[in-house]
């Protein structure tokens, strides 16, 4: 959002830049808005930051507090790092100030006057501040001094007029304490922000937020995943790939390996999704880093997302496969990124990957792995529409995506995933172990590609110091994708790999 656009009356800013995005470009000025949510949501935080935009841009701005004192909101902005010395405070509680002539804001308690009196005092120092923007916080304690539902109605409907009148921008706030849904808010305010919080079995909270209603202008549907950190709300958009559609020429990106490209029918097409299946010790990780490893060798930039093991233990296996990262990890070209999904929101990692493919100008995004993606996600389904929104959106920005999955089990008999995720990928690359002359083997096959053409053969991996090797084609053997191969020719077999 621009100062041009504010300053013409087309929107003003929320003060928080997803909030603004989601609202496409922010809010309609001098109107109303109900901002709710239980208690601990963050409804008082996005309240402050409205407030502080406003300021910013040397607006009058006047806060109305039924519930927190003055001293109670000026050390919550402290421990966010923001100072409110440019609000004017209208505090309806009591304080050992309170009989104090010369304190600069007038204080009441809504058990001490009538409602229609305790509304006028905030006529009244309104008309002495002549605010841009207002925040009442909250309306539950008028709700409960009304005492009755139509006299509630009639007092929110006097203020939102009078502030109206006075082309101010005002947030009223709910806590939803009420047991009977109150939707007199609702029908009165122009636009309404709902605010959740979630606290699941193991991890942090999380915090979602979605936009109810907004007269007169069109906004983000659904919801959208939000953290409170020092500095305030920070608020994810959620991804919609159709917003960002372009047409890309594709390249043929390389492994390095030649066999492996030839398997792969000359490597996998840019700006196309790989899915790297197998059971856990395969290889998966190592191929998808050989990948990221190439590119970054070409000269492009790689980001990997890791969720399964520490950064060290995985720059130490990948050094020990021939693979040293740690010159192009100081050289910028590849970013290593540990996740931890117990901590992080579906929606703030969907931010990442997209900051990794637009700030950091990344061509190759490897996710390893999806089992750790849907830790953090509430269910299946959720997990394959974040995923096919992401790897749409990563498409359209030409960036080459590799994900691996574990599947439960070791052979193939009693092979399961978590979430089939396959018919996502554009191509899929399956990777088994199998015995054969008394030793447990790796085996690697290309069963899907939509981008052209493959070999159909399944080959032998191998890992050794200098790398991974791609071996020959296994025709001496059948049954190899089961686990249980059978050898068709015994005296031919070759153990060799080039």
């Amino acid at each position: 959002m621009n100062d041009n656009s504010e300053s013409s009356g087309a929107s003003i800013s929320t003060g928080v830049e997803g909030l603004d995005d989601i609202l496409h470009g922010g809010l309609i000025p001098a109107r109303s808005y109900l901002v709710e949510g239980t208690p601990g949501s963050g409804k008082t935080t996005l309240a402050s930051q409205f407030l502080l935009a406003g300021t910013q841009r040397g607006e009058a701005c006047m806060f109305v507090t039924l519930s927190e004192s003055e001293e109670e909101l000026r050390a919550t902005a402290s421990s966010h790092g923001w100072k409110l010395d440019g609000l004017t405070f209208v505090e309806l509680i009591p304080s050992e100030e309170s009989m104090n002539p010369d304190a600069h804001y007038r204080m009441y308690h809504p058990s001490e006057v009538e409602l229609g009196e305790t509304i006028k005092k905030v006529f009244a120092e309104a008309e002495r501040v002549h605010p841009r923007r207002v925040v009442i916080d909250s309306v539950s304690e008028l709700r409960l001094l009304s005492g009755n539902a139509l006299r509630y109605r009639r007092q929110i409907l006097a203020l939102k007029s009078y502030f109206n009148r006075l082309q101010a921008s005002v947030i009223f706030t709910d806590d939803r304490t009420d047991e009977n849904r109150d939707m007199h808010l609702h029908s009165l305010a122009h636009g309404v922000i709902s605010m959740e919080r979630e606290l699941p079995m193991y991890g942090t909270m999380r915090r979602r937020l979605h936009v109810a209603k907004m007269r007169g202008s069109s906004f983000r549907e659904g919801t959208h995943d939000f953290v409170i950190r020092r500095g305030g709300l920070i608020v994810f958009p959620r991804l919609v790939a159709a917003e960002h559609r372009t047409v890309q020429e594709r390249q043929s990106v390389k492994s390095g390996l030649d066999t492996l490209d030839t398997l792969l029918g000359g490597g996998v097409a840019s700006g196309t999704a790989t899915l790297i299946l197998g059971p856990a010790g395969t290889g998966k990780s190592t191929v998808a880093a050989q990948f990221a490893a190439t590119a970054a060798k070409r000269g492009d930039r790689a980001t990997l997302f890791v969720f399964d093991e520490s950064i060290a233990t995985y720059l130490e296996r990948c050094a020990g496969l021939g693979l040293d990262f740690a010159p192009l990890i100081e050289s910028g070209r590849i970013n290593l990124r540990q996740v931890d999904p117990a901590e992080l929101s579906p929606g703030e990692f969907a931010h990442l990957v997209r900051a990794a493919a637009d700030d950091e100008h990344s061509r190759v995004v490897v996710i390893d792995s999806l089992n750790g993606y849907l830790n953090a996600m509430p269910s299946e389904q959720y997990l394959t529409l974040h995923l096919h929104e992401l790897l749409s959106y990563l498409g359209q920005k030409d960036v080459t995506t590799l994900l691996t999955m574990t599947q439960h089990g070791i052979v193939a008999s009693d092979m399961a995933t978590p979430v089939d995720a396959s018919y996502l990928a554009d191509t899929v690359l399956l990777l088994r172990y199998f015995e054969a002359a008394g030793e447990i083997r790796q085996a690697l096959s290309v069963i899907k590609k939509r981008t052209g053409r493959h070999e159909r053969s399944v080959r032998e991996l191998r890992f050794t110091a200098n790398g991974l090797t791609i071996g020959d084609a296994l025709r001496n053997f059948e049954g190899v994708l089961t686990g249980t191969p059978r050898m068709t020719n015994p005296g031919a077999m070759s153990t060799s790999a080039s």
